[in-house]
C-alpha cells in the first residue's frame, strides 16, 4: 500500500477515464451527501484509502466475486458511491471502463489504480 494519502493517478489518465464515464452518463449521477462528506472529513483520506483497498480486494479483485453485479451498495459509505460513479462497482463495469477482463484476479497494481480513481473522485467531490 502507498504511504501517501492522495490519489496518484495521472491527470491525463484521470481525464480520459472521466470522459468515458461522462459519455456514459455515470459520473454525474452520484454525489457525496453531507453525511458522506462529514465521514471523509472526520476520518481523512488515509482511512478512506484503507477502506477502499479493503472493499476492492474483497469485492472486486477475485476472479469471480461473490454476487458480482450486486456486491457494491449505492449508498452508506463514500467509497461505495465513488465506486458507482467511477465504473468500479462490479467486474462488468471494471472491464468496460478499465479494460481489466473478467474471470481473472486483479493484480495488486490494478487494485491500486482502482483505489486511486476512487480517492480522486472523492477528493473532487468534497465541498
Amino acid at each position: 500500500m502507498r504511504n501517501n494519502n492522495v490519489a496518484t493517478i495521472s491527470d491525463k489518465d484521470w481525464n480520459a477515464l472521466k470522459k468515458k464515464l461522462t459519455d456514459d452518463g455515470r459520473i454525474e449521477k452520484f454525489v457525496l451527501g453531507e453525511p458522506e462528506q462529514e465521514y471523509v472529513t472526520s476520518r481523512g483520506m488515509e482511512i478512506l484509502r484503507l477502506h477502499a483497498t479493503d472493499f476492492v480486494n474483497k469485492r472486486l479483485a477475485p476472479a469471480n466475486p461473490k454476487n458480482d453485479g450486486r456486491q457494491t451498495p449505492t449508498k452508506g459509505h463514500p467509497v461505495f458511491i465513488a465506486q458507482h460513479a467511477c465504473g468500479c462497482n462490479d467486474r462488468d463495469a471494471v472491464a468496460e471502463f478499465f479494460g481489466y477482463e473478467k474471470g481473472r484476479e486483479l493484480t495488486p497494481n490494478e487494485v491500486d489504480i482502482i483505489v486511486d480513481v476512487i480517492l480522486k473522485w472523492i477528493e473532487e467531490h468534497l465541498d
